[in-house]
């Protein structure tokens, strides 16, 4: 009761921000600190595992999200208000291209290294939450845009931080809130939806899965874990080759690890179609 009281205590106490869901997600990381520590109480035998408080406290139910793919119409405005605008318009661009393509995560793009490329294959390792890796295949024109930003801005150092500021200064998270910021001042449904780099992620997976099916999404999301999904999903796996075929039929690029151009499908309304052309500098 006290460790359930705690914890609404916690929900009323929390910060009210503007994208705030009443506390719940305070309330429930209370809890499951509760539980790691009681955890730990019991593994040393300083007390039994019947006598464990925190684990007869359930968590609040999370709420769905709220976040969705967004429309071809409202990604081609992202690519090129972001292209456009601010103090460093080659790296926004850099970055949203790197998450329209391969649907990674804002910790997966923070911690890409120059040693992470493999432009021979048009591959990019991705190192994300839960210590997973796996190689995402990447389309010819963003290997040639990160490679000359590598070229341009690095320090020499390829197990180095690969976004850098045009001092060489590796980007932070801060980046990322200055991005949408400045998004949102220039379209206010950014700002009225909170749109962050995440949404990105909704939006090139929704579109992988209704073209090419969950297996495709699911290793293209890098979810090659057991989940929800059940054991049948270890027998219908996806492999590299299967998300380059939908990358190339994304981006409209033909692929190393794909079939010919000639025999990719481009299914109508791809978002692909709503990147602009990398230029001869600007990827976007």
């Amino acid at each position: 009761m006290e460790i359930k009281q705690l914890a609404e205590r916690m929900k009323a106490a929390a910060i009210v921000r503007s994208n705030s869901r009443g506390g719940r997600t305070a309330s429930e990381h209370l809890i499951s600190a509760l539980r790691c520590l009681y955890r730990y109480a019991v593994a040393d035998r300083l007390m039994d595992e019947a006598d464990n408080p925190a684990i007869r406290v359930a968590k609040p139910r999370r709420l769905a999200s709220t976040r969705r793919a967004l429309p071809d119409k409202q990604l081609a405005q992202l690519f090129a208000v972001a292209g456009t605008t601010g103090n460093d318009p080659d790296l926004d661009a850099l970055v949203l291209r790197l998450h329209a393509e391969t649907a990674c995560r804002r910790g997966g793009a923070l911690v890409l290294r120059p040693c992470d490329l493999d432009a021979a294959q048009c591959l990019v390792r991705l190192r994300e939450k839960g210590e997973t890796v796996r190689w995402q295949p990447i389309s010819p024109s963003l290997v040639q845009h990160l490679l000359l930003h590598v070229e341009e801005r690095g320090d020499g150092d390829r197990n180095g931080q690969l976004l850098r500021y045009r001092n060489g200064n590796p980007i932070t998270s801060r980046r990322y809130d200055h991005l949408f910021q400045r998004l949102g001042r220039h379209l206010p449904w950014v700002a009225t939806q909170q749109i962050t780099a995440h949404w990105l992620r909704h939006t090139t997976l929704t579109w992988v899965e209704r073209n090419f099916g969950y297996a495709v999404a699911r290793a293209f999301a890098g979810h090659d874990g057991k989940s929800d999904a059940g054991t049948t999903s270890t027998y219908v796996r996806a492999d590299v080759y299967e998300v380059a075929l939908a990358l190339a039929a994304l981006t409209g690029e033909p692929h190393p690890l794909a079939q010919p151009a000639s025999d990719v499908d481009s299914p109508a309304g791809r978002p692909g179609e709503a990147f602009a052309p990398l230029g001869a500098r600007r990827p976007i």
